[in-house]
């Protein structure tokens, strides 16, 4: 993973895991009503790991917004 990805991927683990506590619901939980694993959802959060599209259209599911809403981040975000 390049410098740019690497940025990327930290920005979108951080609006995921922004939008999940602003619903108020805990890591674990989110991740079980997604239907993905918490330890997966926890790298995806920080920024480890690259989600697959399946699992970025569970989380934007369990958000109730589209993919592209989940993915639209701001510039200056972060």
């Amino acid at each position: 993973m390049n410098t740019k990805e690497a940025k990327y991927f930290k920005k979108l683990g951080a609006r995921i895991k922004h939008l999940r506590e602003e619903k108020g619901i805990d890591q674990k939980s989110f991740a079980f009503d997604c239907g993905i694993g918490r330890t997966q959802l926890y790298m995806i959060e920080n920024g480890k790991t690259n989600p697959r599209l399946l699992t970025l259209m569970k989380i934007a599911d369990g958000f109730g917004v589209s993919v592209r809403e989940l993915l639209e981040i701001p510039h200056n975000y972060l």
